[in-house]
């Protein structure tokens, strides 16, 4: 055997971490990742079940991978169905759930042993591991699992409760990272405001200076590294309000991805999680008079269970009120074994798909004036992309985060720098969802 390991990656950033961790941990012990299945003496795959649709994914990928390689592990969320995966794919060698690190790398050994002359001193593994992204970003993964229990979630049960890392080892990732090229890190988990609680915020230290375990804290440290810092999945925890200031002090990114998911109290309730729109709105406001450049991402669901006209009226006003930056909206999805799924009064597919239709036009409509009001602006941009012989460059601005937001398209004549440079360039474009811009002179 050539100890070639194939690998497919699945679902969301967090699960992509994980790929990135079993990846580094193989390579570590002298396997090779092969770049097509033909080149592998075996594949894990790394699956996703959140949703049906993501389930379905991710038995496709099995199947293919089975047809194409025929040895296969599975490991990831939907693999804590195994019932399900062994009912479609009976060939499958070994499933795991998520976070199944040493059960994936042990699973492996089984098929392919670790070569006898592997020699950790050459065969090199860089200090930030194997990434999966380009080399100028990085996701920063600041704990597992989730304490909350939304109705139409899963999370908890594939997932666990709330394991946070202690903040020296997340800092030390961090570090590595930037010294190794990285220009932005993207600060993920289930539940990044609830960092440090299971911990109850203990102190630990970082280059002999305490940190509490503690979003706060973090974000501060994190700001001093000089790379961009981005935030994700941020519950409105009301000490969330104290990030704001790091924002306008120009300490981390002025961005917020906050999943509000609706904005009907009776929706709210019934998916249980706490929140009240005029009490959202407000805090909006406030965070707009501290730091008038921050960008505000969110996700909403529509035809959940029990949702009337008169809630997704409310939602819509709600949206032309907040006047959110970024917006991703779902149609509800029912998930095995979530909560939700015996809740009354199911909102018909066709109608939900017309309020999604509705909502993302409303969405659009904001999205598209507001970047029209950029026009005219000087912005700084990370650059993602160059293309040097069409002379155009694709990059992103502060207020945009890889692969979920808008793009910056830029008239690159000329220019000879590398991705993951941060320039700066005047906007001369807009439509719906990006932007289009010249490089400034210098």
């Amino acid at each position: 055997m050539s100890n070639k390991i194939g690998f497919v990656s699945l679902g969301c950033p967090k699960a992509l971490v994980d790929s990135e961790r079993i990846l580094t941990q193989l390579r570590l012990e002298g396997y090779e990742i092969a770049s097509d299945y033909a080149g592998a003496d075996v594949v894990v795959v790394n699956t996703c079940g959140f949703i049906d649709s993501a389930k379905q994914e991710s038995l496709d990928a099995i199947g293919e991978a089975i047809r194409e390689n025929g040895r296969v592990i599975v490991t990831g969320c939907m693999g804590v169905d195994s019932a399900a995966i062994r009912a479609a794919h009976p060939s499958v060698l070994h499933i795991t759930g998520p976070q199944a690190y040493e059960a994936v790398v042990g699973a492996v050994h089984e098929v392919v042993p670790p070569r006898k002359d592997h020699d950790p001193f050459t065969d090199l593994v860089p200090p930030q591991g194997i990434k999966l992204t380009p080399r100028h970003y990085a996701y920063l993964k600041i704990s597992e699992g989730c304490n909350h229990s939304c109705s139409f979630c899963i999370i908890p049960s594939m997932r666990g409760k709330l394991v946070s890392r202690p903040v020296g080892e997340v800092m030390n990732e961090a570090d590595r990272l930037v010294k190794a090229g990285v220009q932005e890190l993207l600060v993920i988990s289930q539940d990044t405001s609830a960092y440090g609680v299971d911990r109850k915020y203990k102190t630990d230290f970082w280059n002999g200076r305490p940190l509490k375990t503690q979003l706060l804290p973090l974000a501060e440290a994190l700001g001093d590294l000089g790379a961009w810092v981005r935030l994700h999945y941020v519950y409105p925890y009301p000490h969330v309000d104290d990030l704001i200031p790091l924002m306008a002090q120009g300490k981390i990114l002025p961005y917020l991805d906050i999943p509000f998911q609706h904005a009907s109290p009776s929706v709210l309730a019934a998916m249980k999680r706490p929140a009240h729109a005029e009490q959202v709105l407000e805090r909006i406001r406030r965070w707009r008079d501290t730091c008038p450049d921050i960008t505000l991402r969110s996700t909403f669901i529509v035809g959940f269970p029990g949702e009337t006209e008169a809630d997704f009226e409310q939602l819509l006003e709600f949206l032309h009120e907040a006047q959110l930056d970024r917006v991703g909206c779902f149609t509800y999805s029912a998930v095995k074994g979530a909560a939700a799924n015996a809740l009354p009064n199911p909102v018909p597919e066709d109608i939900a798909q017309a309020r999604w239709e509705q909502f993302m036009e409303h969405s659009a409509d904001i999205s598209a004036r507001k970047l029209a009001r950029k026009v005219g602006q000087s912005v700084e941009v990370i650059i993602d992309t160059v293309d040097a012989e069409d002379g155009v460059l694709i990059g992103r601005t502060k207020a945009d985060a890889p692969e979920i937001d808008g793009s910056v398209f830029i008239n690159g004549d000329h220019y000879s720098g590398q991705p993951g440079e941060r320039i700066t360039v005047t906007v001369t474009g807009a439509d719906t969802y990006d932007l289009y811009a010249g490089i400034d002179p210098d």
